[in-house]
């Protein structure tokens, strides 16, 4: 903290975003936006330069898995706290990223209070969690997720299964091709296959997808 003001690090592969919560924060009396990142390794390099109080994290950006990006973070010296922020809520991500120490997972829905008072939240008290999420998702959150996939690569699949190739696919979830091929590697290993067809047969008979529109997925 600098003064009187927690210091932050946006990480967002959307510069708009980016510079928009930037431009809220540096507005607020208490807070100072120190750094900014396009992808998971500038974000390490900017949190080990700065050494931020907070910083709001972007699930899917190019680079290093959310997972490894997170680990890395509260690795470095001092620890920021780190508020998770997506567009998609995942239960097991959820449950996931807060046990390995993040402090908050936000959806990007939330509104401007609602953002501020959780980054000043977690600063205030290092001990404090945040979920900012809908009801469906905090219900998932104390029960069994049903199936071995994720509700991302479930709907990764759902995409390889009415044919769409890997870029189709990024562009229908606003993710890029990287962030797909590893979902995709993800989904091979959790169903022990190696193709996309066999990726979408085996997810049909555990129940996990009703079928595609009849075509068959690029191999």
């Amino acid at each position: 903290m600098s003064g009187s003001r927690y210091q932050v690090v946006i990480a967002d592969d959307h510069r708009l975003f980016r510079d928009g919560v930037a431009e809220m924060c540096d507005g607020e009396p208490d807070l100072e936006v120190v750094g900014q990142a396009g992808d998971g390794a500038e974000a390490i390099a900017v949190v080990r330069r700065t050494g931020p109080d907070v910083v709001l994290l972007d699930v899917e950006m190019p680079g290093p898995d959310v997972r490894e990006v997170l680990r890395a973070l509260l690795n470095c010296r001092p620890a920021p706290q780190v508020a998770v922020l997506t567009m998609h809520e995942d239960p097991r991500l959820v449950n996931e990223l807060m046990a390995m120490g993040a402090s908050a997972f936000i959806s990007k829905d939330v509104t401007r209070q609602e953002l501020l008072t959780a980054i000043r939240s977690i600063c205030k008290d290092r001990d404090h969690v945040v979920l900012s999420i809908s009801r469906e998702t905090m219900k998932q959150l104390q029960g069994p997720v049903n199936g071995p996939l994720t509700a991302r690569e479930l709907e990764v699949l759902e995409l390889v299964a009415k044919g769409f190739q890997n870029a189709q696919i990024a562009a229908n979830l606003y993710i890029s091709e990287g962030t797909v091929k590893r979902h995709l590697t993800n989904i091979y290993l959790k169903l022990e296959v190696r193709s996309r067809i066999r990726a979408v047969n085996k997810a049909v008979a555990m129940g996990l997808l009703t079928g595609g529109d009849g075509r068959t997925p690029g191999r």
